[in-house]
C-alpha cells in the first residue's frame, strides 16, 4: 500500500486565496519539480508552502512501509483554509475609522507514494489479451456522411412563392 503523509501549517499571515494561487502551482506534482517551482516562485507565501512541503516528505520518511525514495512521492492533496482574522482600526480623516482584516490561512500538503510499475497481465498461451473477456469491439467511425438529414437549405422559389401567397394580411373594416 502506498504511503501518505501530510504537514499543515496554521496560523500563516496570509488569505487563503493568495496561498491557493501558489498551491494550483504544485498539485499532482513531483515533490522534487514542486520544490523547484515553489523557490522560484515570486510570491512570499511560496516560502511557507515549500516549508510545509518539506515537512510533508519528512513525515512520509518516517511512516512505517516507506519505501525509501523521495523521487517516488508526489503532492496527492495542497489546500489553504481560512484561519481567523484579526480586525484593526484605521484612522481616517475627519475623526472617522477604517476597518482593517488582517487574514490568516491554515496551509495544508498531503505527499503520497506512487504505485510501482504494473506488471502487463499475460496469458495462457503467452500474449498479452487484446481488451477483457466479454467486451465488445468497439464499432469503427465512418468519416462519411452519417445518416442524418441534410441541413440544405430550401430553395429560393419555394420561399417566394410561400411569401407572396400567404404573407401579407389585409385589413378588414369593422361595421
Amino acid at each position: 500500500m502506498a504511503v501518505q503523509a501530510h504537514a499543515t501549517a496554521k496560523y500563516v499571515r496570509t488569505s487563503a486565496q493568495k496561498a491557493g494561487l501558489v498551491l494550483d502551482l504544485i498539485r499532482g506534482r513531483d515533490v522534487n519539480a514542486a520544490l523547484a517551482t515553489l523557490q522560484f516562485a515570486r510570491k512570499s507565501v511560496a516560502r511557507d508552502i515549500e516549508k510545509v512541503l518539506r515537512s510533508a516528505i519528512a513525515n512520509a520518511q518516517q511512516k512505517e512501509g516507506f519505501g525509501g525514495d523521495v523521487e517516488r512521492l508526489f503532492v496527492a492533496a495542497c489546500y489553504a483554509n481560512q484561519g481567523p482574522s484579526q480586525k484593526r482600526i484605521r484612522p481616517a480623516p475627519m475623526g472617522r475609522a477604517f476597518r482593517v482584516v488582517k487574514r490568516t490561512a491554515h496551509l495544508t500538503v498531503a505527499v503520497t507514494e506512487r504505485p510501482s510499475d504494473v506488471v502487463a497481465v499475460v496469458g495462457p498461451d503467452g500474449e498479452t489479451p487484446k481488451r477483457p473477456r466479454g467486451a465488445k469491439p468497439k464499432a469503427a467511425k465512418s468519416r462519411g456522411t452519417s445518416g442524418k438529414k441534410s441541413t440544405a437549405k430550401k430553395p429560393a422559389a419555394k420561399k417566394m412563392a410561400a411569401g407572396a401567397s400567404g404573407g401579407a394580411k389585409k385589413k378588414t373594416a369593422k361595421a
